[in-house]
């Protein structure tokens, strides 16, 4: 890998933070920062992204390559690793020699066994239910400085963003496919029982308070009545 100048490192995040800023999607943006952190940050020769939901269910996406998401599916089979601990407790967490590292002795021996010595993680900030790391993997020991840390840091305060923004889109998304249906059962109500707009909706109101049904559930039913 060709090392950056500082001015090649602010001219490369510069067009980072453009490229967050354009309508992509989150995979899109994620698989932008992961390979970003393989292009700028010496010596990390792969890079993913583990995402931690409600339950311990996870997700390992934007990968560089196949082996980001074969070192979370051994952390989550030991329900142990750097990625696991940076996405719920701390926030950076660093590993120079899988080799020599005591806090998770099974995976630590499996990351070293298929030839990963280093490992940088970064905890991600996103929703409220979902916990999240940037991870770095390095096949040589000892690959990381203080600079690596920075970068990584800025990396993952971008992946972070794309998440709590997709987050966003994904709740605007429901709550106009919820008003949209609203208003339609509205406008069946009105048609059929001759009432103004406030009445109709004091009807769905009712129909959710009295059946214990969503409002938006008790709308659909009114929709699929209509045929």
């Amino acid at each position: 890998m060709v090392e950056l100048t500082r001015h090649d490192l602010a001219v490369r995040m510069a067009d980072l933070a453009r490229a967050v800023a354009m309508p992509r999607t989150v995979d899109q943006i994620l698989s932008g920062v992961t390979a970003a952190a393989t292009e700028l940050i010496p010596g990390a020769d792969t890079a993913g992204v583990l995402l931690i939901g409600a339950g311990g269910t996870f997700d390992s996406v934007a990968g560089t390559s196949d082996l980001p998401h074969e070192l979370d599916q051994l952390q989550m089979t030991f329900q142990e690793g750097p990625c696991m601990q940076a996405a719920l407790a701390e926030t950076v967490v660093r590993t120079d020699d899988f080799r020599e590292e005591t806090r998770w002795p099974s995976y630590s021996k499996a990351a070293a066994d298929i030839g990963v010595l280093s490992g940088l993680s970064f905890k991600l900030y996103t929703a409220d239910r979902t916990a999240g790391a940037l991870n770095l993997f390095g096949f040589q020991p000892g690959a990381w400085d203080g600079e690596a840390e920075t970068i990584g840091t800025v990396l993952a305060a971008h992946a972070a963003a794309a998440l709590l923004a997709g987050k966003h889109t994904e709740q605007l998304t429901s709550a106009l496919t919820t008003r949209d249906r609203i208003g339609q059962a509205k406008g069946i109500i009105m048609e059929r029982y001759q009432v103004d707009d406030v009445q109709a909706f004091e009807m769905l109101r009712r129909l959710s308070q009295d059946s214990n049904t969503k409002l938006v559930d008790v709308a659909q039913q009114v929709i699929d009545t209509r045929g």
